[in-house]
């Protein structure tokens, strides 16, 4: 299966409740264990007051909607850009959202926008990805 070139101004996008288990499952794949992400005690301490999620959870998301919504299946990284806005609190409901910007005429590769929202329409993340979209041989 392989994804299709979109449009500039094609949007998609996804949402996910960030748990517990999340943050901790995060942790342990990727060798994080801040106490800010995982320890109560410790976080309330910071200037967030309460845990944390990794910034690159978040970030993932975006990846997700990419390989899978758009462009879709098959849809590789070349390159992300990531500014961090604000926090993601455990149990905040996060949407990321991809919209096309560029699609290059001489090979199948899209430039998207990336922005990644909390459920108060706080931005939590901004970027830039460039994506090789397979083509169907």
């Amino acid at each position: 299966m392989s994804a299709k070139i979109p449009e500039p101004g094609a949007s998609a996008s996804l949402a996910k409740t960030v748990s517990d288990a999340d943050v901790r499952s995060f942790a342990a794949i990727s060798l994080d264990d801040n106490p800010v992400h995982l320890d109560e005690d410790y976080a309330k301490t910071t200037r967030f007051g309460a845990r944390i999620a990794h910034g690159m959870l978040a970030a993932s998301l975006v990846s997700a909607v990419l390989g899978t919504r758009l462009p879709g299946p098959g849809t590789v990284y070349l390159g992300q850009s990531l500014s961090f806005k604000g926090p993601v609190f455990i149990g905040d409901t996060i949407t990321a959202t991809a919209t096309v910007k560029a699609v290059r005429s001489d090979k199948p590769i899209v430039t998207l926008e990336t922005v990644v929202t909390n459920q108060r329409g706080e931005t939590i993340l901004t970027g830039e990805a460039v994506v090789l979209v397979p083509q169907s041989t």
